[in-house]
């Protein structure tokens, strides 16, 4: 693994506030409220420094504080940051999240600085420091659902990534129909929930394995499907495998999914089999969920 990957996407500050107990709406319970790096590219990239794996941030910060702030925190992590888009006019993006003992109970995204940024986080991998037009970059790519769908479409037949292995995520479910324009790319793979391959199929799966096989019908060349504790599945060519996650006591949940895809990122980089990999990617999950890996 001599190459960075690049992650690609949303670096902002998660502010979760979790409780031991369940919650329902409007509860007003007592619990903890802490900030940390987050941001799907930003999570990813600190999941694939966990196992070895370098990683480098190509996002959109502001010229603030929190920029300055979130920068160091993923350098002092050994990520690379020379490349990030530092905004004047823009702020740095956040994240708010309640967490209860029934899981994530209500999140916000603001990743509108990300989304106002555009193409121009791009610029390292048509300018030379990454690539050129004529030398596209050919190591591994993730891709994220906070960057716009009409930036994701214009990925999915421009120059920035055309040789590249891609490897995108939805970041929530809210933002899942972004990535139709990346399910029949054949360079690229998916990580999905469950509920998010229902988004994208237009209708619900009872499993992880029937969501998988609908999507590679729909042209998806592989895909991942997770379902919290319960099995989950890849897909690709004429292939078909599952695995069930290691039970454990959850203890959070926000960037489990981002965990789950560095870990099997780095597995798959360092040669694993699919099963092997699959499997590297749940326990990573698992092991963040249970609360054994820190922020």
């Amino acid at each position: 693994m001599t190459q960075d990957v690049l992650c690609i996407g949303s670096v902002l500050w998660d502010v979760i506030g979790r409780t031991p107990g369940h919650m329902a709406l409007g509860a007003d319970v007592p619990g903890r409220i802490v900030r940390v790096p987050g941001g799907v590219a930003l999570n990813v990239a600190m999941g694939l420094r966990h196992v070895g794996a370098g990683a480098r941030l190509l996002s959109a910060v502001g010229r603030d504080i929190e920029g300055a702030a979130i920068i160091e925190e993923a350098a002092r992590r050994g990520i690379a940051t020379d490349m990030v888009y530092l905004s004047d006019d823009l702020p740095t993006d956040r994240y708010m999240a309640i967490e209860g003992a029934n899981g994530l109970v209500a999140a916000i995204a603001d990743a509108h600085s990300l989304e106002r940024a555009g193409d121009k986080i791009l610029a390292p991998l048509l300018d030379g420091r990454l690539g050129t037009p004529d030398a596209p970059f050919q190591g591994t790519a993730v891709l994220d659902g906070n960057l716009t769908e009409a930036l994701l479409s214009r990925i999915a037949d421009g120059p920035w990534l055309a040789e590249a292995d891609l490897r995108v995520a939805p970041a929530s479910p809210g933002k899942a129909l972004r990535l139709a324009p990346l399910v029949g790319v054949a360079r690229a793979t998916l990580y999905v929930n469950r509920e998010e391959a229902g988004l994208l199929l237009g209708g619900p799966c009872d499993t992880a394995e029937t969501a998988a096989r609908a999507l590679a019908r729909r042209g998806a060349a592989r895909i991942l499907v997770t379902d919290g504790d319960r099995p989950a599945a890849m897909a690709w060519a004429d292939r078909m495998i599952t695995a069930t996650p290691p039970p454990v006591l959850v203890t959070r949940v926000t960037g489990a999914g981002d965990t789950f895809m560095a870990a099997h990122v780095a597995a798959e980089m360092t040669g694993a089999e699919p099963e092997a990999a699959l499997e590297a990617g749940l326990a990573a999950a698992a092991r963040h969920v249970a609360g054994d890996v820190a922020s």
